[in-house]
């Protein structure tokens, strides 16, 4: 199993703030994340489009998006399944605020043989997702060759489970009073 860390966005509602280098308590997101599924997972690899020094310098490894052109986050999903050597990758954005302790064997039972992705109590939640590699790495490559860079549309196109988390709300780390909520200091 590899962990994938989607963290190649704009942040442009935090006017251009890298979030994965976000520091809650003392811990940037990005090695949050990383320590966080370290039991679940014998890979962590990082979408990066900046930086990719910086995340060497944590033990990390950033992957660049393949495609031109800014794609969004199934460009970051491509570049991930690119990189992954293991049959499966869990996705997740690096600005979500938490998520519960059962995430990846929920989604790992509900997966069957083309993946799952997590419904919170906000709604379907498409970049936190169980991925097949088989299935994902040409389904992505197409996708973005048609320039159909919905992740859900991927997902329903793959047959994807929807698996509904009662009682979770992962949040997002999107606007400064998001980060006011999460205990972050605005950076400056």
């Amino acid at each position: 199993m590899t962990l994938g860390i989607l963290a190649g966005g704009r942040a442009s509602r935090l006017g251009g703030t890298d979030k994965a280098w976000l520091e809650r308590d003392g811990i940037a997101q990005v090695v949050r994340w990383q320590r966080r599924f370290a039991g679940e997972t014998s890979t962590v690899l990082v979408s990066a489009n900046r930086d990719a020094g910086r995340y060497a310098d944590v033990g990390l490894r950033a992957v660049a998006d393949r495609a031109a052109g800014d794609l969004g986050p199934l460009a970051g999903i491509d570049a991930l399944a690119a990189a992954c050597t293991t049959p499966w990758l869990l996705t997740i954005p690096v600005d979500l605020v938490g998520v519960n302790e059962c995430l990846l064997p929920t989604l790992a039972s509900a997966a069957g043989g083309t993946g799952a992705y997590a419904v919170d109590d906000d709604g379907p939640q498409p970049l936190v997702a169980l991925w097949w590699l088989a299935t994902l790495q040409p389904a992505a490559a197409a996708a973005l060759a048609r320039g159909d860079v919905a992740v859900h549309a991927l997902q329903a196109a793959l047959g994807m489970a929807a698996v509904r988390l009662e009682g979770v709300r992962f949040g997002n780390l999107n606007t400064p009073d998001d980060l006011a909520a999460a205990g972050i200091a605005r950076p400056t």
